[in-house]
């Protein structure tokens, strides 16, 4: 996750899974995010108190994470020589195109 307001900046550099997708544009990250739920007691087994919840963020402020490499990357498309549209990255660095599976 990338930086934003001085609130969110804890974030920066975790790696976490993509959860779900809250539409239009912000998903929920795995392990990251977290704001306090108030939640009132709904049964004497669950007391009330502040309880941890992920919350979603933007997607601008999410990378993808290339396991081969061990960094986050920007994705791009690339045209192959039968002219279909596959999805990548470019290496950082060396700028070779690295096709998604």
């Amino acid at each position: 996750i990338s930086g934003g307001n001085s609130k969110k900046r804890d974030n920066k550099g975790k790696v976490g899974t993509i959860r779900r997708f809250v539409w239009p544009d912000r998903v929920v990250v795995e392990g990251l995010n977290f704001v306090s739920k108030h939640q009132k007691q709904t049964s004497p087994d669950k007391p009330a108190g502040k309880v941890p919840v992920e919350a979603p963020v933007h997607i601008s402020n999410v990378m993808y994470y290339a396991e081969k490499i061990e960094r986050p990357v920007r994705l791009c498309c690339k045209r192959l020589e039968d002219g279909t549209k596959v999805r990548g990255y470019k290496v950082p660095g060396k700028g070779d195109f690295v096709q998604i599976d």
